[in-house]
């Protein structure tokens, strides 16, 4: 035997393997047609996306916890193939790249990964995720059955895995990836493209299987996927798809929390009840996943956003919001629903549904199997509330919703009876901030030399030029025009015409702005037209076309041109026509203050910086702003007010925000119900406004002090009106009815005992953001209150002591509740009516 210190040593290993190990328990994943199997178990998994580049490695602990917190059991996620290999074979796992991290911080909250790796991914993201350099391989094609193309999305997904394998990041290996994704809503291309779409689907899916993973793949949208991988659906509404073999689980992997925002076009909100009510419509016909689209929206930093147009912001209506702050009442109505459907687990994966019928629009779905038994009732009138009798009782429904019963006898959950509060979160100037701003104008009379510059007969596509190395490139030509020209004399002065396929375009004569013109999110090429005032003699003339993103989708989009095509002439001359489009064009890549590297501190240029008094008196176009500041107290999440401002770029300490534009929202932004199947032109708001005006700005980049803020301005806005802003919640209601019908006013949120269900009170639950407490009661009402939060008043039933009583909870703190009865009340204002609490709660710092 050894000594004392050497068993303790020992038993210190021994210790120290079991805790170690425990992070490295192999997970055996498998899948039949009810279900993905873990070690044995069927299990109904809620995911909701969040995608690592979209946010900073400083966020994403608390956007996991967050998921984790509002019930889901994994995270999902693309991975970005530009962005990991920016070059070929030059590859980043660093920073908002850095995959390792992000994955082993949802393995640390306990919590599944779906990797979808591509590495086609659409996204809204800059080309679909492929890098530019791919489209200049000899002989390629993209998303077809081609050798070089193959050959490089295989390399890259083999490097994908690999990194995944040496860090034992597969549950085969004890990690949290139990799913992984190749290709990417690929079906209607592959039917566009016939054998060969077919032929490249088959490859691309027998290439991801020989890896070796030990975990499923899945293609979404995919009908031809071929066994083993499992094909799943992605849309608004998922409840009529089936997957191609009968032994394969069905999956939703998209189930979209709302829609992507454009520059020039509003927003989208799609309403919770109609996101619970297709979730509870899905899981009730035989699905056992569900992924979020989004569930964190994020950022699109730098120049990441594709489309053309697609905002930086990427919010997408999601349940936590672009800034990291949980979105009321989506999060919470989301919430109770996850807790729902956990809680009938058992019976959805053991059983399948005996249905019944009630009426004519009313669906009775019990599952039931060894003791378990779990009942959803749904009513699809759109119109009227239904009353559907079910297992001795009555049971009622709101129009167009589905009630979770997990005993089959109480309703837990409804889909249109949403008692989760509301927030309202606003952006609160911060005064504090004094942004004092000096100038800098780009010379665009002569080509800088320091830049890439070529000269070439005709017009060129513009990212062929550029390699996408920046959105700015110039066209540059000159013109002799003749003393004798009629138009000097007083006649009328000539016009220029320039066709486009780029997304914006601005039209220097001489070094001074003529016009510029911009394409929209529905029509994609636009003409310049305008009089140019041109002298005798030599006339320069420098168009200037901006790319806002390349394109994500469409087939062969590594085909499509941007930039300035043509033709280019002009009009009104004494001999007619002047076709300039075969003239000798030279070519300036980008501007004089991206090569200088204005924005960054680490610029050691000899820029003659104006001082804003005068800069704000010359609002110029393509005009450099800088300032500095010191970073405000608190934890508020933080963004830019760019009004007065027009189109160009930002940075922060070096660090690309992105694009903005103040582009005024057009759209229909009418009244919006739940009650029909929503789609991205409904239920919008923001028309008549800027699309966007705050812009993320991450307090993981900030100093203490002397942080630079650099702004490039393409049109001559005015920075003086440039301010920071914290994001904070400003108010939150709740109204919840005497008998509430989610499972969050539980005691038991655990189902065990149905009395538990029947006995506990209902609650109106409030809670305000971090480092904020309720600091008034604005309005509080126990009885019938009429009307929604923020414009809350007195019904004919009211207790007086409603104030009171809330004020007595709550004043102080950051979160309170309030059980509902008339005992609490110390009167019944109605007895024998079915009362309810409204309540709104100011906040405060």
């Amino acid at each position: 035997m050894g000594t004392g210190p050497e068993i303790s040593r020992m038993m210190l290993i021994f210790f120290l393997g079991l805790v170690l190990g425990s992070e490295l328990i192999q997970c055996s994943v498998t899948y039949d047609r009810k279900a993905i199997v873990i070690n044995g178990r069927r299990r109904i998994l809620i995911s909701g996306s969040i995608h690592y580049p979209r946010s900073t490695p400083d966020m994403w602990e608390d956007l996991v916890q967050k998921a984790k917190a509002g019930g889901l059991d994994m995270v999902d996620t693309y991975v970005f193939w530009n962005g990991h290999e920016p070059n070929p074979g030059q590859y980043v796992f660093e920073g908002r790249y850095d995959l390792v991290r992000f994955i082993k911080t949802v393995q640390k909250a306990g919590l599944y990964v779906n990797l979808r790796i591509g590495p086609y991914i659409c996204a809204e993201w800059n080309f679909g995720g492929f890098p530019v350099w791919l489209k200049f391989v000899p002989g390629i094609s993209f998303r077809t059955d081609n050798e070089p193309f193959k050959m490089a999305m295989q390399r890259f997904t083999e490097k994908i895995v690999t990194l995944m394998k040496s860090n034992n990041l597969y549950a085969s290996q004890g990690g949290p990836i139990v799913l992984s994704q190749i290709e990417n809503e690929y079906g209607q291309l592959a039917k566009l493209l016939g054998p060969a779409g077919y032929n490249y689907m088959t490859w691309a899916a027998n290439m991801a299987v020989g890896m070796g993973t030990g975990v499923p793949w899945i293609m979404c949208k995919e009908d031809d996927a071929p066994d083993p991988v499992i094909n799943t659906c992605n849309g608004f509404y998922c409840d009529t798809f089936s997957p191609n073999r009968p032994y394969k689980p069905t999956m939703w992997t998209e189930a979209w929390t709302g829609w992507f925002s454009q520059f020039g076009g509003p927003h989208s909100r799609r309403p919770v009840q109609d996101l619970a009510f297709a979730v509870a419509r899905f899981i009730k016909r035989g699905g056992s996943l569900v992924n979020y689209y989004m569930y964190h929206g994020g950022t699109n930093f730098g120049r990441t956003a594709g489309g053309p147009f697609v905002t930086t912001s990427y919010d997408y209506d999601a349940p936590i919001d672009e800034y990291g702050l949980v979105r009321q009442p989506k999060y919470d109505h989301l919430k109770d629903l996850h807790r729902a459907i956990k809680m009938c687990e058992q019976a959805l994966v053991s059983a399948d549904p005996v249905v019944t019928l009630s009426g004519n629009y009313q669906q009775v779905h019990v599952f039931s199997s060894g003791g378990s038994c779990a009942a959803f009732i749904s009513n699809y009138d759109t119109e009227s509330s239904a009353s559907v009798f079910f297992n001795n009782k009555n049971y009622k429904l709101p129009p167009r919703s589905i009630s979770i019963l997990p005993d089959c006898r109480n309703v837990v959950f409804n889909t249109a009876k949403v008692g989760a509060q509301t927030s309202h979160v606003r952006m609160s100037p911060i005064n504090s901030v004094k942004l004092m701003w000096e100038t800098y104008a780009e010379d665009v009379s002569s080509l800088d030399d320091s830049l890439t510059t070529l000269t070439a007969p005709g017009l060129l596509e513009q990212i062929n030029v550029t390699r996408d190395t920046s959105d700015y490139l110039w066209y540059k030509t000159s013109v002799n025009i003749r003393s004798s020209e009629s138009f000097l004399r007083g006649g009328e002065l000539p016009t220029l015409i320039v066709q486009s396929t780029g997304p914006a375009l601005h039209v220097f004569i001489n070094g001074r702005l003529s016009g510029s013109v911009f394409g929209t999110r529905q029509q994609k090429k636009f003409t310049f037209t305008g009089k140019v005032n041109l002298h005798a003699g030599k006339n320069t003339i420098a168009l200037l076309s901006v790319a806002v993103g390349l394109p994500n989708v469409g087939r062969h989009f590594e085909t499509w041109n941007t930039g300035i095509l043509g033709p280019v002439a002009l009009h009104g001359l004494d001999e007619g026509k002047w076709d300039l489009s075969w003239e000798k064009w030279t070519y300036q890549v980008g501007l004089q203050g991206e090569s200088m590297n204005l924005g960054s501190p680490a610029s050691f240029s000899s820029v003659d910086w104006l001082q804003s008094s005068l800069a704000t008196q010359k609002q110029q176009p393509l005009t450099w702003h800088k300032a500095y500041f010191n970073t405000p107290e608190g934890d508020h999440p933080l963004g830019l007010d760019m009004r007065g401002m027009g189109k160009g770029q930002m940075w922060i300490n070096g660090q690309s925000i992105g694009r903005y534009s103040t582009a005024i929202a057009t759209g229909d932004c009418e009244s919006c119900s739940y009650r029909t199947n929503y789609r991205p032109d409904k239920c919008q708001r923001g028309c008549g406004k800027s699309t966007q005006r705050w812009y993320h700005v991450p307090r993981s980049w900030l100093n203490p002090s002397q942080n630079l803020l650099v702004i490039f301005e393409e049109l001559g806005g005015n920075p003086s009106r440039i301010s920071l802003a914290k994001r904070m919640v400003t108010s939150v209601c709740a109204e919840v009815s005497e008998v509430h019908p989610t499972i969050r006013n539980w005691q038991n949120t655990s189902y065990t005992e149905s009395e538990n269900l029947r006995t506990t009170r209902a609650k109106v639950r409030l809670r305000c953001g971090h480092f904020q407490s309720i600091s008034s009661i604005k309005f509080a009402s126990y009885g019938t209150p009429v009307g929604t939060c923020g414009s809350f008043r007195q019904g004919v039933c009211h207790a007086s002591t409603s104030h009171h009583i809330l004020e007595k909870n709550c004043i102080g703190r950051q979160r309170c509740s309030v059980s509902i009865s008339s005992n609490n009340f110390e009167q019944d204002p109605c007895p024998n009516m079915q009362k309810r609490l409204a309540v709104e709660a100011v906040c405060a710092p």
